[in-house]
């Protein structure tokens, strides 16, 4: 099948649900849209997928995911373009990393055209529910699980593809404070922390409960040899402006998401002339550079909070607090760019936009 052939067989509800929504009040992964796209691999092929209307699932209590964790994830974004078109944010970089992820799962690699152009087929018929006021977008999210019934240790044979959209708001609404781990580990060299896996995001549930009743919003995960080494902050890629340097840790050990945001980030700092460097930070090089002064901003990127300011890190007794971010350069420039490109303000000169229709 070509991308542009791909048939997709629909279902449409009876009545849309989109007047539950308050377009001045979105919140996060609340609420979701009319429809969603599923499609089933079994006997080594995929069967034709279909648009049906958001319901819930039936699956027996032996279905491999629930006890094997074969689940994978990704997260997209369609925004509304000035002329009220939705387009979505590119999409074909996360078919990718889905199909990395499934390599390393033992999972089936998703076709692209299942991927990309389903997606375009379930955002044209959900087109109402991408909003298009300041900061808002429809957040897209594509899984998929293995679904054999069976009690067994070993690769399905059967698996389920979808994806559901949810209208959503800003992740975080305000400069976060981070707290350095360095008990608990995100990920290992040979691991998985390089894939979108259920499984990662499971394992850190209970450090961060812990930091929140600490008063703290996320995690800055550090490596599992020295403890010292900074990796991701949460679920998010993490830049530090060191000096007139940007740094961040690189993704050679596979340890680290390679974030499609991350890779927005750090295309358009190079082009506009930036100092980037992506190699091994610590957190001392980081505590120094703080007590130098010389630590002048700290964000994470992610297709769910896109640039997340840092206000303050703290790492044992040590609190180093940010200057003030209406002073950050970096931070707030990329913010706009990435802003004015998503939302088609701005030429996309990279082909990261891919139009619904």
């Amino acid at each position: 099948m070509s991308v542009s052939s791909l048939d997709v067989k629909v279902r449409k509800v009876e009545k849309s649900r989109i007047s539950e929504i308050d377009p001045a009040n979105i919140q996060f992964g609340k609420n979701y849209s009319d429809h969603m796209l599923i499609a089933y691999y079994e006997n080594g092929a995929w069967k034709q997928p279909e648009i049906v209307p958001f319901t819930n699932l039936s699956l027996s209590p032996a279905t491999t995911f629930f006890h094997y964790g074969q689940a994978i994830f990704e997260g997209v974004k369609a925004y509304k373009d000035p002329n009220g078109n939705p387009i979505i944010f590119r999409p074909r970089d996360n078919w990718k990393r889905m199909n990395r992820s499934a390599k390393r799962m033992a999972m089936p690699n998703v076709p692209e055209d299942i991927f990309v152009e389903g997606m375009r087929q379930l955002i044209d018929l959900d087109r109402d529910w991408v909003p298009s006021s300041e900061e808002t977008s429809l957040y897209i999210r594509p899984f998929m699980v293995a679904i054999d019934e069976f009690i067994g240790v070993r690769p399905a044979e059967k698996f389920m593809f979808m994806i559901i959209t949810s209208p959503a708001g800003p992740y975080y609404n305000k400069p976060v404070s981070i707290y350095v781990q360095d008990q608990y580990v995100r990920a290992f060299p040979g691991g998985i922390g390089f894939t979108k896996a259920a499984g990662n995001y499971g394992m850190s549930m209970y450090p961060t409960q812990m930091i929140k009743e600490m008063g703290y919003d996320q995690i800055l995960w550090t490596d599992g040899f020295t403890h010292k080494n900074v990796q991701e902050i949460g679920t998010m890629n993490v830049f530090f402006r060191i000096g007139d340097t940007i740094v961040t840790p690189d993704i050679t050990e596979d340890t680290i998401l390679e974030g499609v945001t991350r890779d927005s980030v750090l295309t358009l700092l190079r082009e506009n002339g930036f100092k980037v460097e992506e190699r091994v930070i610590s957190i001392d090089e980081l505590a120094d550079a703080h007590k130098a002064g010389q630590l002048k901003e700290a964000f994470g990127t992610g297709t769910a909070a896109s640039i997340a300011p840092i206000y303050a890190l703290t790492y044992h007794d040590n609190k180093m607090e940010l200057p003030p971010l209406e002073t950050w350069e970096t931070a707030n420039w990329l913010k706009k760019e990435l802003a004015d490109i998503r939302y088609g303000r701005k030429a996309d000169t990279h082909a990261w936009i891919v139009p619904v229709k």
